[in-house]
């Protein structure tokens, strides 16, 4: 539940990015809000309960979606529905936002194409024209393009690298990180890990932080589990290491899995999917046997200094 009643909000964009996904009710009566988008209910695709009392809302265009989908939707209640009015335009206030007429909203298909079509034809004659006539400037700035990358990807070459291992993992799985783990590797074998809780920049972007991490790492180790494949954050992370392994053409990734999980359930994790085909990866031991071998196969993977990878982790993704 996210209560923001009289908070004197305008806008409920910046939610959109707050990672509300099992959000159930969400109170914003006695607002400022004039309009309700289509991307940030999108962002709640758990909401059950939606309170928008005593608000200024706009009964126009900009409101078409949120009337339908207020009048169809069979997942959200929104409170008092047929009671919320509009407070533009002023030809329209007082009356209901249900009585909204949607289908004036409705975009006229065979223009919007006429449209598309002409934007088209002009800017491919405009780029026609450009190239005909400031064509060694449009070679110019390519080549520039094309050292800014060479550069970029210099800066990322695998010296001088801060640590061995970036470990890639779900908040549910880090009691086995911190207590098998980090020990085995750290304590035991010297290597030195990049964690998300203990080595991330404060106050840096998560993202940022994130690729830092991978590409000053030697390896990248993905802990799977169940949680693992369900967690937003950590398909960026996998993502990202599967660009580099593919980038550098290097055997840069080690998936470890905590758990056996059947071919069929992997199915919608397709870039799992392709990875485990294309690479051996290493099973976590059931409890009670050795795990002698375990740690041993890891510690050879780690030292491994990457070879060149034969084939495109990521073709058919």
């Amino acid at each position: 539940t996210l209560h923001l009643s009289k908070t004197g909000l305008q806008s409920l964009d910046f939610l959109i990015n707050a990672n509300l996904t099992k959000l159930h009710l969400l109170h914003v009566s006695k607002n400022s809000l004039s309009v309700v988008n289509e991307t940030v209910i999108q962002s709640f695709p758990t909401l059950i309960y939606l309170d928008l009392r005593g608000n200024y809302l706009s009964c126009d265009c900009t409101n078409a979606w949120f009337v339908s989908w207020t009048i169809s939707s069979n997942d959200t209640e929104v409170e008092s529905a047929y009671d919320l009015t509009c407070n533009y335009p002023d030809k329209l206030k007082g009356h209901k936002l249900l009585d909204l007429n949607v289908g004036s909203c409705n975009v006229d298909v065979g223009f919007f194409c006429f449209l598309s079509t002409t934007t088209l034809v002009l800017v491919t004659l405009l780029g026609s024209f450009l190239f005909h006539f400031l064509k060694w400037q449009v070679i110019y700035a390519y080549y520039l393009l094309l050292a800014f990358l060479h550069d970029n990807k210099q800066q990322r070459k695998p010296k001088g690298l801060q640590y061995d291992a970036f470990i890639s993992y779900n908040v549910h799985d880090e009691l086995w990180v911190m207590r098998e783990l980090l020990p085995q590797l750290e304590d035991k074998q010297g290597w030195k890990l990049c964690l998300h809780h203990r080595d991330f920049e404060p106050g840096k972007p998560i993202m940022d932080n994130i690729v830092d991490g991978i590409y000053n790492s030697r390896k990248t180790i993905c802990v799977i589990s169940r949680h693992y494949l369900e967690s937003e954050w950590c398909s960026r992370e996998i993502q990202i290491a599967s660009f580099r392994l593919f980038d550098e053409k290097k055997d840069v990734l080690i998936l470890v899995f905590l758990e056996n999980i059947p071919s069929h359930q992997l199915s919608p994790y397709y870039r799992m999917k392709r990875l485990i085909q294309k690479k051996t990866y290493l099973s976590w031991p059931k409890p009670g046997e050795d795990t002698r071998v375990f740690w041993q196969k890891l510690r050879i993977a780690l030292e491994t200094r990457g070879t060149p990878e034969m084939d495109n982790p990521l073709a058919g993704i």
